[in-house]
């Protein structure tokens, strides 16, 4: 049995690439039986998302396995073995286990440490599972691998920092308001990062949250989603007082919050402090917002040098748990071979035992012939032990003539004898 990893990711090729490769979730289970019927095909799992499409395999030996599996790969996605090879990689047992364990851990992300690929490998395995396309050592090595994670997130700081600018406009939040509970959020566009941030922040339970956008229909989706109001940007001036935390991100060419705006809200609020994180190029808030007392103004370059320190961060962690997966991949690794010598033992007694009942047999026989029974014992004890020590002496005779002391003393020490 051997475990294989072949694949495809952001490193080794462009999305246009890549999306010719990917398994819709409506095509899994059809990929997994059509994967299985590849004849040295033991179990299978199916990894495709937007940064990789992997094949993490469990197959008998086969010197052709890796054409094949190119081949199989290529024909599912009518693609010409040409034009994707350069672009996929390939892992082998313990190189395939220390891949998986990588990959679960967010250490062969685009963002490094970032949890969400955790999320898509373990499903990925519950639809092999579901699928019943797996075999023992293959579930054996998932679950490894989701522990591993587990510990790596546990051990390591390699997802406590903020490394998306989304990300890192809500952690400002956190830091600078002891609950997420009594703040008042307004955002101002409904775009993708805005998007990002209103998810973020529902996460965390703020108070209330409203989105300001030019047109409400645009807003009001994404409202629904996070149980925030809509308003529209003319309104901002007479809701902004309201808001504990501002967070920007437009395509407006000119500023929409203006200094004059912010004394009236500072004004209605009694100078209680507000936080504005303006994410937006060009800005979206006059850079004299930052100059009011009790006002915090972060832009995206400041956000970006959080992010930077945050990364670096992270890269100290990897380090880390680079070092945890390399041990555990070994234990893992040790752990399958283990199962071969388990196997191998089974094997050998089941020999020794049939040899032992085949001269019990034909001892009783005798005995109940007439024979002596002192001699027919003796001559059994003698029988056994030459049958028992034929193979054995063998390989001692063999390793000892062709000058291999190193297999010698395996030998020896196997059978409980000193070595030379």
């Amino acid at each position: 049995m051997t475990f294989l990893a072949l694949g495809i990711n952001h490193k080794t090729a462009p999305v246009s690439l890549r999306e010719k490769v990917t398994f819709s979730p409506d095509r899994i289970g059809d990929a997994l039986q059509s994967l299985h019927q590849q004849s040295m095909v033991q179990g299978g799992v199916v990894l495709s998302t937007c940064n990789r499409t992997e094949l993490y395999l469990s197959v008998e030996q086969d010197e052709d396995a890796q054409q094949k599996l190119v081949n199989w790969l290529c024909q599912y996605h009518h693609l010409s073995v040409d034009e994707v090879r350069q672009s996929l990689y390939w892992h082998q047992d313990s190189e395939a286990v220390n891949h998986l364990m990588r990959v679960a851990s967010g250490l062969d992300s685009l963002v490094l440490g970032e949890p969400q690929i955790l999320g898509q490998v373990k499903k990925a395995f519950a639809e092999s599972q579901e699928h019943h396309q797996l075999n023992t050592e293959l579930e054996r090595l998932f679950q490894k691998s989701f522990s591993v994670a587990k510990r790596v997130r546990t051990e390591t700081e390699i997802g406590s920092s903020a490394v998306s600018v989304a990300f890192a406009a809500c952690t400002l939040a956190r830091q600078i308001f002891e609950s997420m509970s009594d703040v008042n959020v307004l955002l101002v566009g409904a775009g993708e990062t805005i998007e990002l941030v209103a998810r973020h922040l529902q996460e965390q339970h703020v108070k209330s949250m409203v989105i300001a956008n030019r047109t409400r229909e645009r807003a009001q989706l994404l409202a629904q989603e996070v149980q925030a109001d809509v308003i529209t940007l003319p309104e901002i001036d007479e809701c902004l007082y309201k808001a504990d935390v501002v967070i920007s991100s437009t395509a407006s060419p000119l500023p929409i919050i203006g200094k004059g705006m912010v004394e009236r809200s500072l004004k209605a609020r009694r100078n209680q402090p507000m936080l504005f994180v303006d994410i937006a190029v060009p800005r979206d808030i006059e850079p004299e917002v930052g100059k009011l007392s009790n006002v915090y103004l972060y832009t995206v370059d400041d956000l970006h040098a959080i992010i930077e320190h945050n990364l670096s961060q992270r890269k100290a962690a990897a380090v880390l748990a680079e070092d945890i997966v390399q041990q555990e991949s070994a234990n893992f690794m040790a752990w399958i071979r283990s199962q071969s010598a388990v196997s191998t033992i089974k094997d050998y007694r089941s020999m020794a035992d049939t040899i032992r009942t085949e001269l019990v047999e034909k001892a009783l026989a005798a005995i109940e012939q007439g024979a002596d029974v002192t001699s027919t014992i003796n001559d059994l004890s003698h029988k056994l032990t030459n049958r028992l020590i034929h193979a054995p002496t063998k390989s001692l005779q063999k390793a000892a003539s062709s000058g291999d002391l190193e297999q010698l003393n395996v030998l020896r020490d196997s059978l409980g004898l000193e070595q030379y």
